[in-house]
Parts: structure tokens; C-alpha cells; sequence
């Protein structure tokens, strides 16, 4: 769609994006005005280090990996159109999978279709800081891998993620009633 360099989203572009994602027009037009005061160089998109410059996500110690997966051509930008797809998938009640899907991506950090031992600790350890030791920490992810890894590989295959989100109600954690 030529978002790129366009100042407003035409009417066809807003019907097709709530079409996509199950926002209201009222709701994506709102998202884009935002979307646009992140887009400091007026662009049509925003590089990851405009994401990074913003204070309350700056904090966020997994902040780069989500926004890489939020790039799904691998620019280094976020498009408006990635960027209101991703969010659908938390505030559209029926898009559960897709809520999975992402943070999957987000633990899967070689992209092998499988969350190891390694992964889990990285992402783990970049969220606790130096809260826990790295000995608290390793032990975690060992009590994690071994009760949900059903077939023993040592890893956790999709599958086996899903069943660690229905344990620990992750869905319920990610879904969000967005009010804009």
C-alpha cells in the first residue's frame, strides 16, 4: 500500500486495515496519527532507533527483539501496516494463535522453529537484568524445559509452548482491550 510517503491513509487504506485487523476506522486513524509523531523524519516509517529514543520503551530489555519481529521485510523500519497488524493480534480477542505466535518468535531467537535451553535463558535473563544469579536463573529454565519438553529433546517445540501458555494463562496475560 503506498503508505511509505504519504501524509494521511486514504479512505480505501483505512477500510482495508480494519478489514485486516478488526480495528475501527475511528481507532485507525488514531494509530496512525500517533504512529506518525513517532515518524520524526516524516518517512512514513520509523527505524528502530526512534523506537528506541522513546522513554518508556526504552526500558523494555526485550524491546529490540520484538521490534525485529515486528519488521517482517527486515528493513530496519516499521511500516504503519506492520505495525497495526502486530497490534491487532493483542487486541482482537479471536487472533489467540497469532498472540502465540509472536512471543514464540520472540523466544525462538534462531528462528529454528524450536525454544532451547540457550533461548530460553537469553531471553530470560535479558528480562530479570541482574536480579537473579545466572545459577537461579539456569535452574528456571531446566525445571521449565523438563516439565513441558513431553518428548525429551531438550527443547521446546511449538507444540510444547502451547502447552506452557495454557499452563501459565498466557493468553489471557497478552489479550488487551486498547482504548484510543
Amino acid at each position: 500500500m503506498g503508505l511509505e510517503y504519504s501524509k494521511e491513509l486514504s479512505e480505501e487504506e483505512v477500510n482495508e486495515f480494519s478489514k485486516t485487523t478488526g480495528f475501527t476506522k475511528t481507532q485507525i486513524t488514531k494509530l496512525y496519527e500517533k504512529f506518525m509523531i513517532l515518524n520524526t523524519q516524516k518517512n512514513g516509517r520509523v527505524s528502530y532507533q526512534e523506537f528506541l529514543n522513546i522513554p518508556e520503551l526504552a526500558s523494555n530489555p526485550i524491546l529490540e527483539r520484538v521490534i525485529s519481529i515486528i519488521d517482517k521485510n527486515k528493513n530496519q523500519f516499521i511500516e504503519f501496516s506492520e505495525l497495526i497488524q502486530t497490534l491487532s493480534i493483542f487486541v482482537v480477542e479471536e487472533k489467540k494463535k497469532e498472540r502465540i505466535d509472536f512471543v514464540f518468535k520472540i523466544y525462538d531467537l534462531n528462528g529454528d522453529g524450536f525454544i532451547s535451553n540457550g533461548d530460553l535463558f537469553l531471553v530470560l535473563q535479558s528480562m530479570v537484568g541482574e536480579n537473579l544469579k545466572d545459577i537461579q536463573l539456569q535452574q528456571i529454565v531446566d525445571k521449565t524445559i523438563a516439565k513441558f519438553d513431553k518428548d525429551e529433546d531438550g527443547k521446546l517445540s511449538y507444540e510444547e509452548f502451547i502447552n506452557l501458555t495454557k499452563d501459565f494463562k498466557l493468553d489471557e496475560l497478552l489479550y488487551y482491550e486498547l482504548e484510543i
